[in-house]
């Protein structure tokens, strides 16, 4: 997100983040005045209203992701996942900003484990103050991503550590589907988000899926190898499918054709007010999960694995 933005006109990039060393990694890097470091916590509600004053847009993306470690420490995940992203948007509204973008997953979406719960708690905070926000002017949206290949938390760099030691693939479960895009994808979503965006939108990449045996045999296939597989079990929390959009969501989705818009549910308390005759037809709505998007094949696989730069990096070092 950095690097698209610092191809526009933006005046002014903040990074607001607890880790001085990741900041400090940024700013040898980019090298670039337009950049700011701010240092703080989503939880210290002061720190982040310090960092957001005369903000216009921000982009929220700091959250545990771990699925197995929340399972270990849930009131972690709420402090930073839930209450973290509340002193954001809290901060943004006071401080007239104009729209914000806060990132939610797929976890979220019938959550069984404590971090997509949440994470489930967040997009509920966002949607509640998305009301106070559009009285001052200010949208509360948000976007949901399945997996960002090669991202932090993302299983690719462990295969291709796997295949680069010469060891055993460690799989939880190969038939397990989930979604993929690429960072570039993510970006785009956002960046849709903030363009398009009314109060309380949830928006959802059209994202293609694959099992996780075809994502192994993939990496296997682009370097060559033929490590063998182990299988691990699933771990903490995992599901065997992953899900973007309920089927209650589904219901009232707006197809925008490269992406979902799901608009909040604007009713007040007063359920009398909203009463109509009639029933909907639910029978022909179901979840947008990752077993009944399109499942790409192996071929496929390898090419988007391929147009991946941290892939071709890995590859190259592994030809030398």
């Amino acid at each position: 997100m950095c690097r698209r933005l610092l191809d526009t006109e933006v005046a002014e990039i903040r990074i607001f983040s607890r880790d001085e060393k990741k900041q400090d990694d940024m700013r040898r890097l980019y090298s670039n005045p337009r950049l700011s470091f701010y240092i703080g916590d989503v939880r210290n509600v002061q720190s982040v209203k310090e960092a957001m004053s005369g903000v216009d847009y921000v982009f929220h993306a700091a959250a545990l992701k771990q699925v197995p470690s929340c399972e270990f420490y849930p009131m972690e995940a709420i402090a930073t996942n839930a209450a973290g992203a509340d002193n954001v948007m809290t901060s943004a509204i006071d401080s007239g900003v104009n729209t914000v973008v806060v990132l939610s997953t797929d976890k979220a979406v019938y959550p069984i484990n404590a971090m997509g719960i949440s994470k489930a708690m967040m997009e509920k905070i966002m949607i509640a103050k998305s009301r106070i926000g559009a009285s001052k002017n200010c949208i509360l949206c948000g976007t949901r991503y399945g997996n960002v290949m090669a991202s932090r938390g993302s299983v690719i760099p462990l295969f291709i550590e796997q295949i680069k030691a010469g060891v055993p693939l460690t799989v939880t479960d190969g038939s397990m589907t989930r979604f993929i895009m690429s960072l570039e994808e993510a970006i785009d979503l956002a960046i849709f988000a903030f363009d398009n965006a009314k109060p309380g939108d949830i928006f959802v990449h059209k994202a293609p899926a694959t099992t996780i045996d075809i994502l192994a045999a993939a990496l296997k296939s682009i370097f060559h190898v033929d490590n063998p597989i182990k299988v691990i079990g699933v771990r903490h929390g995992e599901k065997h499918y992953e899900t973007l959009l309920n089927r209650e969501e589904m219901v009232r989705a707006e197809d925008m054709g490269r992406y979902y818009r799901v608009e909040s549910d604007t009713r007040g308390l007063n359920y009398d007010l909203y009463f109509s005759d009639g029933r909907l037809d639910w029978s022909q709505y179901q979840e947008f999960n990752s077993e009944n998007t399109r499942l790409l094949s192996l071929e496929e696989v390898i090419d988007i694995l391929l147009n991946l730069d941290y892939v071709q990096d890995k590859l190259k070092d592994w030809n030398r």
